[in-house]
C-alpha cells in the first residue's frame, strides 16, 4: 500500500483560511470589548466631573473633554461623540438651573469597525454607546 503523499498538506491548505478567520475574528471581538469598556469608563468619568463642574470651555463641557481624555485609545471627539445634558430629577426634561437636584447625563458613542476584511464587510460598523446618569452634588458659583 502506498503512503498518501500530500494529503495532509492539502487538508491544511483547505483549513488554514478558516482557522485564520476564526483567529482574527477573536481579535476583533477583543477590540470590540475593549472599545465598549473604554466608552463605559469614559461616560462614568465624564459624569463624575459633570456632577461637580458644570462649566463650558469653547462650547464644549468640561465633562465631555474629560470623557474624551479617558478613552484616548479610541480618539473620541468631545464635541461630536459625547453629549452632556442636565435633566430634572424625573429625567423627563432639561433642568433649567443646573443646580442641586438635577441629574447629569453623559452619553458617549463610538462606531466600531472590524479590521478583518471578511468580518468587517459582513457585519459592517457597529454603533456602541454608553450612558451614565448621576445627581449633581456641587455647583460652581
Amino acid at each position: 500500500m502506498r503512503a498518501p503523499r500530500g494529503q495532509a498538506l492539502t487538508e491544511f491548505a483547505l483549513l488554514l483560511p478558516v482557522l485564520l478567520l476564526i483567529l482574527f475574528g477573536l481579535f476583533d471581538l477583543g477590540r470590540a470589548v475593549f472599545a465598549f469598556n473604554s466608552i463605559s469608563n469614559a461616560a462614568r468619568e465624564g459624569a463624575r466631573v459633570a456632577i461637580v463642574d458644570q462649566s463650558v470651555v469653547s462650547g464644549v463641557p468640561i465633562a465631555a473633554t474629560e470623557a474624551a481624555n479617558q478613552a484616548t485609545g479610541l480618539g473620541l471627539d468631545p464635541a461630536a461623540d459625547i453629549q452632556v445634558q442636565y435633566l430634572t430629577p424625573n429625567l423627563g426634561a432639561a433642568c433649567p438651573s443646573r443646580g442641586l437636584g438635577c441629574v447629569a447625563e453623559v452619553r458617549v458613542g463610538y462606531e466600531f469597525e472590524a479590521i478583518t476584511p471578511i468580518i468587517g464587510s459582513f457585519i459592517g460598523p457597529i454603533q456602541l454607546a454608553s450612558v451614565t446618569q448621576i445627581p449633581i452634588e456641587h455647583t460652581k458659583p
